[in-house]
């Protein structure tokens, strides 16, 4: 029989417990190898958590905190308050956080949320941030005079004072006003309504130059000076005139038509009438009807007296208001009505006769509705 045959003999043991052997063996080395890099790890960083734990917290375990930065506080002096109210543990930690964060390390005035306990590296990136400082807002409405809108700015920042605002009013160099603001009462109507953010320490001086800083780029954009010299006026006469609008008017639509109406009794040179100057000029508060007495005042502001418009704003008004003035309805009205001032509907004539009808529908209104007028 040809060919080549080979006997089965079986696995060879042998060749098997050998290389199990080394296999093991292997292993065996890494496992040691592993144990004793890990011990090395450990031993290294248990020591290393040791020596940072006694100048650092390694972890927050404490409760939340508002911190304050006080103004012109140096980095140091941040560093030494934070540890004597322990929500850091050492100055130590403090300066080698700031020293980590480089460049970035710059530090506002302001309240922050930090915990007791905490990282001086992790108080640090936090106090760096001026997206993590606690703001205060506060909303100014618009058609507010200038002394009206003071109460809502002080309850709603209390670090605001009445005083630092009546202070502020009268530096009228330091608030950033257009060279046009030249009416006696400025910084009256520049004093945009809008919602405001200030940090913890604002003052009256500072938000008051923000509200016209807020009246700048909003005037820019309507390109309100340009505009109005369009129209036959001065960029302070549509001021004027806008703050007229806004306390006469209650929607966008009746704004343009309101103005639209004084525009034609301008170009005819007829008074205004407008009681919201009469309220104005004998600083009347919480009621929409005048007096005779009230209306005779002799106030420049007093458009029942004097024919044309006042020398300034008698309010702040908004966006709507200065774009209505800018944008009045064409029509031949010369007289409006407020008759429902629950619903803002107003009616508008082109005869006295006309006026006189709706001024009864005013009255009758009012008369339902004691107290509200």
């Amino acid at each position: 029989m040809s060919g080549l045959f080979v006997e089965n003999q079986g696995p060879n043991w042998k060749k098997i417990l050998y290389h199990g052997k080394s296999t093991f063996a292997v292993l065996l080395s890494i496992a040691v190898l592993v144990t004793i890099g890990w011990l090395g790890y450990s031993t290294v960083r248990n020591a290393y958590l040791d020596y940072k734990a006694t100048d650092d917290y390694l972890e927050v375990s404490g409760e939340p905190v508002v911190y304050t930065v006080a103004k012109g506080a140096s980095v140091n002096s941040i560093g030494s308050d934070l540890a004597e109210k322990e929500i850091i543990k050492s100055t130590k930690a403090w300066k080698s956080a700031v020293a980590g964060l480089g460049s970035e390390a710059q530090f506002q005035a302001g309240r922050f949320e930090l915990r007791q306990h905490m990282p001086a590296e992790e108080a640090a990136k936090i106090l760096s941030d001026p997206t993590k400082m606690i703001r205060t807002r506060v909303t100014i409405p618009e058609g507010y005079r200038m002394t009206d809108q003071w109460p809502i700015i002080t309850k709603g920042v209390p670090a605001i004072t009445a005083k630092q605002l009546q202070d502020a009013a009268k530096n009228k160099a330091a608030l950033g006003l257009p060279a046009w603001a030249t009416n006696p009462n400025s910084p009256e109507g520049f004093l945009y309504p809008e919602t405001y953010e200030v940090d913890d320490t604002p003052t009256g001086a500072e938000l008051m130059k923000a509200q016209v800083a807020q009246f700048t780029k909003v005037t820019t954009e309507l390109n309100f000076d340009e505009r109005a010299k369009t129209l036959g006026l001065t960029p302070l006469q549509a001021l004027t005139l806008a703050s007229i609008v806004e306390r006469e008017a209650s929607n966008p639509e009746d704004m343009a038509m309101v103005a639209g109406v004084f525009y034609n009794r301008l170009a005819k040179k007829m008074k205004f009438e407008s009681d919201a100057t009469v309220v104005y000029a004998n600083n009347i508060k919480g009621r929409l009807t005048t007096t005779d007495k009230e209306r005779a005042n002799p106030s420049p502001y007093n458009t029942y007296v004097h024919v044309g418009l006042p020398p300034g704003p008698i309010s702040n008004p908004g966006a709507e208001a200065l774009n209505a003035v800018l944008n009045p309805t064409k029509h031949d009205y010369l007289y409006f009505v407020l008759v429902d001032p629950e619903t803002g509907k107003t009616e508008y004539n082109t005869t006295w006769e006309g006026h006189e009808q709706s001024r009864q529908k005013f009255v009758a209104w009012c008369q339902a509705h004691p107290g509200k007028c």
